[in-house]
């Protein structure tokens, strides 16, 4: 997505591909084989970058086709649960944080490489995925699970499906490891018009964590995104989440950890940004999350922006004193319809005030 109206006059230039149309992918409800092209899998436009694409892995699991089957066929022993981090340094009380968010069950791992999913309620409980997952199919869930993917996406639901969820669970990559010149773009990608729902995730090391225009994205701790270089050589730009604009639905922002620690220099954009990339941002809450880092932590959609509520959130001075590098939030719309700004503080109680979107 071509970022067009975000970038302080101080930032250096830096470029994000565009949304481009994209072959589906024919294949089985539950396809390993050696992945679809470079162009299909990604959810953008392609990227100049080599993209040999991963070795085929061996089918020892099968996904379950409806709730309640069994999680796989492997007998493979269960992987223990990840150890949780601490913090670098204390956040605010009563945010998602690492105790609170990712499996909750001992899981077993699945070396199912890029793999699609095409059966409608196919549900994914249990599973330590070494890969990543594409969704053609309706009323996917992913819960109790760690994905750790070394493709453009941790879970990408396509257009045209619908009932995408993401819950308790773990989507991280391999720094260095990703296609795009070794970075990895987005942990939970929704290419549709329909609501995902992402709640009570860890989610790490991808460039762009949440990338989607609708959908319900509560409880989450995102965290210690990495930055890398294009093939061009320019940074890309970093979000903890992002939402090109031009949605139809609701995007639901709420209580999540969102911490873009990138230096401004390197690519950071945002901890929520909405840009109007492919048209004007709307519908949208943001409410009660924790927000640090970023050029600015917030981008409020811009001129044109309406029905954007923002309400209650703490931008923490945990990187930059003023929460962002360049401050706390741009691009704010106050005369947009519907556009609520209350409640907003810095974490020592100082009070936000927007300044006027130039």
């Amino acid at each position: 997505m071509t970022r067009l109206h975000r970038r302080p006059l101080a930032r250096p230039a830096l470029t994000r591909p565009a949304l481009g149309v994209l072959t589906l992918v024919l294949c089985a409800a539950c396809s390993w084989g050696g992945g679809p092209t470079r162009a299909d899998r990604s959810p953008h436009t392609p990227r100049t970058s080599a993209d040999p694409g991963p070795p085929p892995p061996p089918p020892t699991s099968v996904l379950p086709s409806s709730p309640g089957a069994a999680p796989s066929t492997s007998t493979a022993p269960p992987s223990r649960r990840p150890t949780r981090r601490p913090s670098a340094s204390p956040r605010p009380a009563g945010f998602p944080d690492a105790r609170t968010t990712g499996p909750r069950v001992p899981l077993t791992p699945h070396r199912t490489g890029d793999m699609t999913v095409k059966t409608d309620g196919t549900v994914i409980r249990g599973w330590d995925i070494t890969g990543s997952l594409d969704i053609y199919a309706n009323d996917v869930t992913i819960i109790d699970s760690r994905i750790t993917s070394t493709n453009w996406w941790g879970v990408n639901l396509r257009p045209g499906y619908h009932g995408l969820r993401v819950l308790h669970s773990t989507v991280t990559a391999i720094p260095g490891k990703g296609p795009d010149n070794g970075g990895e773009d987005y942990a939970v990608s929704n290419m549709g018009t329909s609501s995902v729902e992402v709640g009570w995730c860890d989610i790490s090391v991808f460039g762009n964590a949440l990338s989607m225009g609708q959908g319900h994205i509560h409880d989450n701790y995102v965290h210690d995104l990495v930055p890398f270089r294009n093939a061009g050589g320019e940074w890309q730009h970093t979000d903890a989440v992002i939402s090109g604009g031009g949605n139809k639905g609701s995007l639901i922002i709420r209580h999540n950890t969102l911490l873009n620690p990138v230096a401004v220099d390197r690519g950071a954009s945002a901890s929520i940004g909405l840009f109007a990339d492919t048209g004007h941002v709307s519908n949208t809450v943001i409410d009660g999350n924790l927000l640090a880092g970023g050029a600015y932590s917030l981008y409020g959609g811009g001129n044109g922006a309406t029905g954007i509520t923002v309400t209650n959130n703490v931008f923490s001075t945990r990187y930059h004193r003023n929460a962002g590098g360049y401050g706390a939030v741009a691009a704010w719309n106050a005369d947009g319809s519907g556009n609520v700004w209350r409640g907003n503080r810095l974490s020592d109680g100082t009070p936000i005030t927007p300044e006027p979107d130039r």
